[in-house]
Protein backbone atom coordinates (compact mmCIF):
# COMPACT_ATOMS: atom_id res chain seq x y z
CA UNK A 1 0.00 0.00 0.00
CA UNK A 2 1.40 3.38 -1.05
CA UNK A 3 2.20 5.84 1.73
CA UNK A 4 0.17 9.05 2.02
CA UNK A 5 2.21 12.01 0.71
CA UNK A 6 2.38 15.23 2.75
CA UNK A 7 3.75 18.25 0.85
CA UNK A 8 6.08 20.85 2.36
CA UNK A 9 6.23 24.27 0.66
CA UNK A 10 9.46 26.27 0.69
CA UNK A 11 11.52 28.85 -1.15
CA UNK A 12 14.31 27.49 -3.35
CA UNK A 13 17.35 29.14 -1.77
CA UNK A 14 20.03 26.92 -0.25
CA UNK A 15 19.09 27.97 3.26
CA UNK A 16 15.35 27.56 2.68
CA UNK A 17 15.94 24.06 1.29
CA UNK A 18 18.12 23.16 4.27
CA UNK A 19 15.28 24.20 6.57
CA UNK A 20 12.65 22.31 4.57
CA UNK A 21 14.75 19.12 4.39
CA UNK A 22 15.51 19.31 8.10
CA UNK A 23 11.78 19.62 8.81
CA UNK A 24 11.09 16.71 6.45
CA UNK A 25 13.73 14.56 8.15
CA UNK A 26 12.36 15.22 11.63
CA UNK A 27 8.82 14.46 10.46
CA UNK A 28 9.95 11.30 8.63
CA UNK A 29 11.67 10.05 11.77
CA UNK A 30 8.61 10.76 13.91
CA UNK A 31 6.09 9.46 11.35
CA UNK A 32 7.67 6.78 9.10
CA UNK A 33 4.21 5.75 7.91
CA UNK A 34 3.94 8.92 5.78
CA UNK A 35 5.91 10.25 2.83
CA UNK A 36 7.01 13.92 3.03
CA UNK A 37 7.74 15.73 -0.25
CA UNK A 38 9.34 19.15 -0.86
CA UNK A 39 7.60 21.66 -3.18
CA UNK A 40 9.71 24.69 -4.21
CA UNK A 41 7.80 27.96 -4.70
CA UNK A 42 9.37 31.22 -5.91
CA UNK A 43 8.49 34.35 -3.91
CA UNK A 44 8.58 38.05 -4.74
CA UNK A 45 11.76 38.45 -2.69
CA UNK A 46 13.46 35.76 -4.80
CA UNK A 47 12.50 37.43 -8.08
CA UNK A 48 13.61 41.00 -7.30
CA UNK A 49 17.34 40.87 -6.66
CA UNK A 50 18.51 44.31 -7.78
CA UNK A 51 16.55 46.45 -5.31
CA UNK A 52 17.25 46.98 -1.60
CA UNK A 53 14.78 45.02 0.56
CA UNK A 54 13.76 48.20 2.40
CA UNK A 55 12.60 49.74 -0.89
CA UNK A 56 10.45 46.77 -1.94
CA UNK A 57 8.35 46.61 1.22
CA UNK A 58 8.41 43.65 3.58
CA UNK A 59 4.81 42.44 3.90
CA UNK A 60 5.17 38.77 3.05
CA UNK A 61 8.17 39.44 0.81
CA UNK A 62 9.47 35.88 1.20
CA UNK A 63 6.23 34.17 2.24
CA UNK A 64 3.14 35.34 0.31
CA UNK A 65 3.31 32.95 -2.68
CA UNK A 66 3.97 29.98 -0.39
CA UNK A 67 1.04 30.97 1.81
CA UNK A 68 -1.20 31.13 -1.27
CA UNK A 69 -0.20 27.56 -2.13
CA UNK A 70 -0.97 26.53 1.45
CA UNK A 71 -4.41 28.14 1.35
CA UNK A 72 -5.11 26.57 -2.07
CA UNK A 73 -4.22 23.12 -0.76
CA UNK A 74 -1.24 22.68 -3.11
CA UNK A 75 0.99 22.16 -0.04
CA UNK A 76 0.12 20.95 3.46
CA UNK A 77 2.58 23.08 5.41
CA UNK A 78 5.10 25.85 4.73
CA UNK A 79 8.61 26.14 6.16
CA UNK A 80 10.15 29.59 6.64
CA UNK A 81 12.86 31.42 8.51
CA UNK A 82 10.62 32.70 11.29
CA UNK A 83 12.17 36.18 11.08
CA UNK A 84 10.72 36.43 7.52
CA UNK A 85 7.19 35.57 8.68
CA UNK A 86 4.96 38.61 9.41
CA UNK A 87 3.37 38.65 12.87
CA UNK A 88 -0.10 39.07 11.32
CA UNK A 89 -0.66 35.96 9.21
CA UNK A 90 -3.30 35.60 6.48
CA UNK A 91 -6.76 34.54 7.58
CA UNK A 92 -7.04 30.78 8.15
CA UNK A 93 -3.26 30.33 8.58
CA UNK A 94 -1.28 30.03 11.82
CA UNK A 95 2.16 29.25 13.18
CA UNK A 96 2.02 25.49 13.65
CA UNK A 97 5.35 25.09 15.43
CA UNK A 98 9.11 25.63 15.40
CA UNK A 99 12.21 23.47 15.37
CA UNK A 100 14.96 23.88 17.96
CA UNK A 101 16.54 27.29 17.51
CA UNK A 102 20.06 27.65 16.15
CA UNK A 103 22.49 30.50 16.91
CA UNK A 104 20.37 33.64 17.24
CA UNK A 105 23.14 36.23 16.93
CA UNK A 106 24.68 37.93 13.90
CA UNK A 107 28.08 37.11 12.45
CA UNK A 108 30.81 39.26 10.96
CA UNK A 109 32.66 37.84 7.96
CA UNK A 110 35.69 39.79 6.77
CA UNK A 111 38.05 39.28 3.85
CA UNK A 112 41.19 39.88 5.91
CA UNK A 113 40.10 38.42 9.26
CA UNK A 114 39.51 41.80 10.90
CA UNK A 115 37.11 41.82 13.83
CA UNK A 116 34.53 44.57 14.30
CA UNK A 117 36.78 46.63 16.57
CA UNK A 118 39.51 46.49 13.92
CA UNK A 119 37.39 47.78 11.03
CA UNK A 120 37.83 51.43 10.05
CA UNK A 121 36.15 53.98 7.79
CA UNK A 122 38.38 52.66 5.01
CA UNK A 123 36.65 49.27 5.11
CA UNK A 124 33.40 48.75 3.18
CA UNK A 125 30.85 46.72 5.17
CA UNK A 126 27.88 45.08 3.40
CA UNK A 127 24.49 44.17 4.85
CA UNK A 128 20.93 43.88 3.53
CA UNK A 129 19.44 44.83 6.90
CA UNK A 130 18.53 48.31 8.14
CA UNK A 131 18.72 46.93 11.70
CA UNK A 132 22.34 45.86 11.22
CA UNK A 133 23.23 49.07 9.40
CA UNK A 134 21.82 51.25 12.20
CA UNK A 135 23.73 49.34 14.86
CA UNK A 136 26.96 49.44 12.87
CA UNK A 137 26.59 53.22 12.52
CA UNK A 138 25.86 53.52 16.23
CA UNK A 139 29.11 51.62 16.89
CA UNK A 140 31.07 53.78 14.43
CA UNK A 141 29.31 56.61 12.55
CA UNK A 142 32.21 56.71 10.06
CA UNK A 143 31.64 53.16 8.79
CA UNK A 144 31.06 52.90 5.03
CA UNK A 145 28.07 50.58 4.54
CA UNK A 146 26.67 49.19 1.27
CA UNK A 147 23.68 47.02 0.45
CA UNK A 148 24.06 43.38 -0.55
CA UNK A 149 21.54 40.75 -1.71
CA UNK A 150 21.69 37.06 -2.57
CA UNK A 151 22.26 33.76 -0.78
CA UNK A 152 25.32 33.09 1.38
CA UNK A 153 27.38 31.75 -1.55
CA UNK A 154 26.55 34.77 -3.68
CA UNK A 155 27.46 37.21 -0.93
CA UNK A 156 30.77 35.51 -0.19
CA UNK A 157 31.61 35.63 -3.91
CA UNK A 158 30.70 39.33 -4.06
CA UNK A 159 33.05 40.01 -1.15
CA UNK A 160 35.86 38.08 -2.88
CA UNK A 161 35.25 40.12 -6.04
CA UNK A 162 35.69 43.41 -4.20
CA UNK A 163 32.11 44.47 -3.46
CA UNK A 164 33.04 44.87 0.20
CA UNK A 165 35.70 44.11 2.81
CA UNK A 166 33.31 42.65 5.40
CA UNK A 167 29.69 41.53 5.78
CA UNK A 168 27.25 41.02 8.62
CA UNK A 169 24.82 38.10 8.26
CA UNK A 170 22.80 35.77 10.49
CA UNK A 171 25.23 33.30 12.05
CA UNK A 172 22.68 30.45 11.93
CA UNK A 173 22.39 30.62 8.15
CA UNK A 174 26.14 30.34 7.68
CA UNK A 175 26.44 27.51 10.17
CA UNK A 176 23.58 25.56 8.62
CA UNK A 177 25.22 25.75 5.19
CA UNK A 178 28.63 24.66 6.54
CA UNK A 179 30.19 28.12 6.23
CA UNK A 180 30.76 28.39 9.97
CA UNK A 181 34.55 28.34 9.56
CA UNK A 182 34.33 31.51 7.47
CA UNK A 183 32.77 33.46 10.35
CA UNK A 184 35.30 35.95 11.68
CA UNK A 185 33.32 36.83 14.79
CA UNK A 186 29.93 36.08 16.35
CA UNK A 187 28.69 39.52 17.40
CA UNK A 188 27.73 39.66 21.05
CA UNK A 189 24.32 41.13 21.83
CA UNK A 190 26.08 44.09 23.45
CA UNK A 191 27.33 44.96 19.95
CA UNK A 192 24.37 43.84 17.82
CA UNK A 193 20.80 43.06 18.91
CA UNK A 194 19.53 40.30 16.57
CA UNK A 195 16.35 40.26 14.51
CA UNK A 196 13.15 39.06 16.16
CA UNK A 197 13.09 35.22 16.08
CA UNK A 198 16.44 34.99 14.27
CA UNK A 199 17.76 31.43 14.09
CA UNK A 200 14.30 29.83 14.38
CA UNK A 201 12.71 27.63 11.69
CA UNK A 202 8.93 28.08 11.47
CA UNK A 203 6.24 25.75 10.16
CA UNK A 204 3.08 27.52 9.00
CA UNK A 205 -0.14 25.52 8.62
CA UNK A 206 -3.87 25.92 7.98
CA UNK A 207 -5.88 26.62 11.14
CA UNK A 208 -8.54 24.05 10.21
CA UNK A 209 -6.11 21.15 9.77
CA UNK A 210 -5.84 19.19 13.06
CA UNK A 211 -4.10 16.28 11.29
CA UNK A 212 -1.12 18.43 10.20
CA UNK A 213 -1.19 20.33 13.50
CA UNK A 214 -0.72 17.08 15.43
CA UNK A 215 2.25 16.14 13.24
CA UNK A 216 3.94 19.50 13.82
CA UNK A 217 3.31 19.38 17.58
CA UNK A 218 5.39 16.21 17.72
CA UNK A 219 8.54 17.93 16.38
CA UNK A 220 8.07 21.40 17.93
CA UNK A 221 10.74 22.51 20.42
CA UNK A 222 8.90 23.99 23.40
CA UNK A 223 11.71 26.22 24.68
CA UNK A 224 12.12 27.80 21.26
CA UNK A 225 8.36 28.24 20.91
CA UNK A 226 8.11 30.02 24.27
CA UNK A 227 10.91 32.39 23.28
CA UNK A 228 9.77 33.27 19.77
CA UNK A 229 6.09 33.73 20.65
CA UNK A 230 7.11 36.38 23.18
CA UNK A 231 9.46 38.03 20.69
CA UNK A 232 6.69 38.17 18.09
CA UNK A 233 4.35 39.81 20.62
CA UNK A 234 6.97 42.54 21.06
CA UNK A 235 7.29 42.99 17.28
CA UNK A 236 3.55 42.92 16.67
CA UNK A 237 2.84 45.56 19.31
CA UNK A 238 5.33 47.89 17.63
CA UNK A 239 4.01 47.04 14.15
CA UNK A 240 7.55 46.48 12.99
CA UNK A 241 8.82 44.38 10.13
CA UNK A 242 12.07 42.86 8.93
CA UNK A 243 13.02 46.10 7.13
CA UNK A 244 12.87 48.30 10.22
CA UNK A 245 15.78 48.77 12.69
CA UNK A 246 14.03 46.75 15.37
CA UNK A 247 15.26 43.68 17.17
CA UNK A 248 15.01 41.70 20.36
CA UNK A 249 16.17 38.52 22.00
CA UNK A 250 14.97 36.40 24.89
CA UNK A 251 16.74 34.34 27.52
CA UNK A 252 15.11 31.49 29.43
CA UNK A 253 16.69 29.95 32.54
CA UNK A 254 14.42 27.31 34.06
CA UNK A 255 11.25 29.34 34.75
CA UNK A 256 12.98 32.74 34.57
CA UNK A 257 12.42 34.77 31.41
CA UNK A 258 13.96 38.00 30.11
CA UNK A 259 13.51 39.96 26.89
CA UNK A 260 15.71 42.74 25.54
CA UNK A 261 14.28 45.01 22.87
CA UNK A 262 15.92 47.52 20.54
CA UNK A 263 14.73 50.14 18.08
CA UNK A 264 16.56 53.03 16.46
CA UNK A 265 16.47 55.52 13.64
CA UNK A 266 18.31 54.69 10.42
CA UNK A 267 21.58 56.33 11.48
CA UNK A 268 21.68 54.74 14.93
CA UNK A 269 21.73 58.18 16.59
CA UNK A 270 18.41 57.74 18.41
CA UNK A 271 18.08 54.42 20.22
CA UNK A 272 15.52 52.88 22.56
CA UNK A 273 16.75 49.76 24.34
CA UNK A 274 15.63 48.04 27.53
CA UNK A 275 15.26 44.65 29.22
CA UNK A 276 12.29 43.27 31.16
CA UNK A 277 12.36 40.06 33.22
CA UNK A 278 9.97 37.83 35.10
CA UNK A 279 8.35 34.41 35.15
CA UNK A 280 8.28 32.33 31.97
CA UNK A 281 4.52 31.90 32.53
CA UNK A 282 4.17 35.65 31.92
CA UNK A 283 6.50 35.80 28.88
CA UNK A 284 3.96 37.28 26.44
CA UNK A 285 2.72 39.79 29.02
CA UNK A 286 6.29 40.89 29.76
CA UNK A 287 7.03 41.28 26.03
CA UNK A 288 3.86 43.37 25.59
CA UNK A 289 4.80 45.60 28.54
CA UNK A 290 8.28 46.13 27.08
CA UNK A 291 6.76 47.17 23.75
CA UNK A 292 4.37 49.55 25.54
CA UNK A 293 7.36 51.19 27.26
CA UNK A 294 8.99 51.62 23.83
CA UNK A 295 5.83 53.36 22.56
CA UNK A 296 5.93 55.69 25.56
CA UNK A 297 9.57 56.50 24.75
CA UNK A 298 8.78 57.47 21.14
CA UNK A 299 9.09 54.24 19.14
CA UNK A 300 6.01 55.00 17.01
CA UNK A 301 7.44 58.33 15.87
CA UNK A 302 10.78 56.70 14.95
CA UNK A 303 9.01 53.97 12.96
CA UNK A 304 6.81 56.47 11.11
CA UNK A 305 9.86 58.51 10.11
CA UNK A 306 11.61 55.39 8.81
CA UNK A 307 8.60 54.29 6.76
CA UNK A 308 8.39 57.74 5.15
CA UNK A 309 12.11 57.58 4.39
CA UNK A 310 11.79 54.11 2.80
CA UNK A 311 9.02 55.33 0.48
CA UNK A 312 11.01 58.33 -0.76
Amino acid sequence: MEKQTIRIGTRGSQLALYQAYRTRDELSEAFPEYKFAIEVIKTKGDKILDVALSKIGDKGLFTKEIETALLDGRVDMAVHSLKDLPTNLPENLCLGGVLKRGEFRDALVSKNGKKLNELTSEDVIATSSLRRKAQLLKYNPKFKIVDIRGNVNTRLKKMEDGHCDAMVMAAAGMQRLDFGKQITEILDTELMIPAVSQGAIAIEIREDDPFISNLINKITHKGTLDAVLAERVFLNKLEGGCQIPIGCYTEINNQEFSITGYISNLKGTEVIQDTFSGSLNDAKKIARELAELFVEKGATRILDEIRKSNKS
